[in-house]
This record gives C-alpha cells, structure tokens and sequence, in this order.
C-alpha cells in the first residue's frame, strides 16, 4: 500500500476515519513466513487456537510440517471494497459466481481470485481481478490495509484485501462468463445473529462450524457462507471493533500433514 496516494472520500468524515483506522490495522503473523526461523515452533505453539469457519484463518491454524512435503498454499485475494450507504452504513460488493463455472459455480464470493506473477502485491491482485469481474476500475479503490490470510477449502491461501469506494454511484459491468449478479449488503449484518444459522461439520476427527447468512434485496434472495461469510465476520469485527453475537469458530482444527493437489476440506 502506497500511503502517499491521495485518498478521495468525498466529504465523508467517516470514510476517512475508517480509512485511518484501519491503517493502523497490524494482522496476526502467519505461521508460513519463508523467512521466519522459528517456523516450526510458532505452528506447534498455535496449535489448540479456535480456527474460522471453511475459510480457515491461517494464523490460527496448527499445520503440521514435515519436510520435504512442505506445506505451500496457492496464493489468491479478495476485495472487501466497502462504501457508504444512503442511510449513512458501512456496505461491502459481493458477486453472485456464473452457475457455469466448474468451481463454486452459483454461490456468493468477493470479487478476486488467484494471484499471477506479474501482480506486485494482493492488493494488485484483488483489484485486478475486481475490474476482471465486475469492472471496477482500480482508481477507484482506496485500499487501506489486508487482512490474515484465510485458508479455502481447496486448501488456496486467500489474502482478504480491505479497499473503500471513493465513488459509491459505481456502474457495475459483470463478466458474464464468471459473474451471474452483482449486489450489496451491509457489513454489519455479518456480526448480527439475525438470519443467520449454521451447520456443524467434522474434518479429521474435529468438529467446526460453518454459518449461513440469508440476505434478500431487490426481491432477489442470496445465501452468504463459507469463506465469504469467514471473511467478512472476520471483516466487520476489526471495523467495528468488536466479536460478532454468535459462536464464530471452533478449536483444534487441524489441517493433514502431507496435502495432495485434490486434498479439500469437507
């Protein structure tokens, strides 16, 4: 993130507190630094935390690594692009994936995906990926700060990048080819026991929860879970400081030793 970049928030005094908020925003050191000496032992010494629902926080999580099958993640991102809404509330773009696709075909994500090699950082990658998608065009995007990576069920190590709209009356323009439908939803509803339920699942003998939001607008109805609901209760607790009204995760989630390329989470 390039701090001397002018911010462009209108004259939203909450966008800009926000902004500076979460720029002093510090995500917990993940146990998979390359150059991080003490690797081994910071994985041993996380084991027993409480880990997020499907989309796995990283940080959290207790890898156990036994040379040479070292455990190295694909890297992705996603756009957490945040604007204000016209009753003055923090709202998120969210996308409705192409029934199409041969991944998570019809479910609701964040506009993203993996990263390539020509991206400088995850930002890049989020907002790339973002004009991909959905046709934002990256200017408009102040991003201020990502967060712990999260991993996917396809064992994708997923960087969730925090930008604020500085124009909230963005046109989207969806790719058909990847994005069925484009909407919003308030970013606090992700931290509200209301329409919300979740289901509890077990992976290598420990249990785990998985939530689910029902969110309706325009007479439209979408389901929000997995690791976009993962990401955005993760999301809404650092902006507004404080845990969600519901049991987020579950401890002892352990992810197996030796992954193979089809290994996924159930």
């Amino acid at each position: 993130m390039d701090s001397s970049v002018p911010d462009n928030f209108g004259s939203s005094q909450k966008l800009m507190a926000l902004a500076q908020q979460l720029r002093q925003y510090k995500s917990p050191p993940t146990p998979f630094d390359d150059d991080d000496d003490n690797e081994e032992q910071k994985v041993e010494e996380s084991a027993g935390k409480l880990v997020s629902q499907l989309g796995f926080a990283e940080s959290v999580t207790p890898v156990a690594q036994q040379p040479p099958e070292r455990f190295r993640p694909k890297r992705a991102a996603v756009l957490i692009c945040l604007f204000e809404g016209d009753s003055g509330e923090l709202r998120v773009i969210l996308t409705k994936r192409s029934s199409k696709l041969s991944t998570h075909s019809g479910e609701v994500s964040l506009p993203g995906g993996k990263a390539e090699e020509t991206d400088a950082n995850d930002a890049e990658t989020a907002t790339r990926e973002a004009k991909e998608e959905i046709g934002l065009d990256p200017s408009l995007v102040n991003v201020v700060t990502c967060l712990e990576p999260f991993l996917s069920k396809h064992l994708l190590r997923v960087i969730p990048v925090i930008g604020i709209l500085s124009n909230k009356d963005f046109n989207p323009c969806p790719n058909a080819a990847e994005v069925e439908d484009v909407f919003d939803a308030p970013l606090e509803m992700f931290l509200k026991d209301e329409n919300r339920r979740s289901e509890e699942r077990e992976w290598m003998g420990d249990k785990y929860l998985i939530h689910f939001f029902d969110y309706e607008m325009n007479e439209k109805k979408y389901l929000i879970w997995g690791l976009t609901a993962g990401v955005l209760i993760r999301a809404a607790s650092i902006v507004y400081q404080k845990p969600p009204a519901f049991l987020e995760q579950n401890p002892k989630f352990k992810v197996p030793r030796v992954v193979q390329n089809d290994t996924i989470m159930p």
